[in-house]
């Protein structure tokens, strides 16, 4: 599977109908994943994308370059008129979790079709982790004692 740091593409096409200057139309696997990053997250319930180690260099990049990488934790594989997307995701607690990935599937689809032309045939959803709104707030002391038992 080819992940979001390829430089290969996908020629879609060419051009030379009538009235057309030819030529042909490459898609870099990165456009892909970076459609299909935006669209999982714009999905109510998802937290972030990515697993821990990817979240965590993920943040430090993202402070140092002061941007962040919508193709995170996203992996692509595209062929000539085809893609198949995998998407490693962290659900917010509360949230129905297989209608929060029949929604990601339907965003993701509808986004990479309308503005690649390629088919999505298939989207894999791994589910890390699910988030605990204050979970990660404070300085993480979670309470136990300094010696390290679970009793005080």
């Amino acid at each position: 599977m080819t992940t979001n740091d390829s430089l290969s593409g996908t020629a879609l096409g060419t051009g030379g109908t009538t009235g057309e200057t030819p030529g042909t139309t490459v898609i870099a696997n990165t456009v892909v994943s970076t459609i299909a990053g935006i669209a999982v997250r714009e999905t109510e319930g998802i937290y972030s994308l990515g697993g821990g180690a990817s979240r965590a260099l993920g943040a430090v990049k993202d402070r140092v370059s002061r941007s962040s990488d919508p193709g995170r934790g996203v992996k692509v594989e595209v062929g000539e008129k085809q893609t198949a997307i995998d998407v490693d995701v962290v659900v917010e607690y509360g949230i129905e979790i297989l209608e929060a990935a029949r929604e990601v599937r339907s965003r993701v689809t509808d986004a990479v079709e309308t503005m690649t032309g390629l088919e999505v045939v298939e989207i894999n959803i791994k589910v890390l982790d699910v988030h605990v709104p204050g979970a990660d707030e404070g300085d993480g002391d979670t309470g136990r004692a300094s010696s390290g038992s679970r009793v005080q």
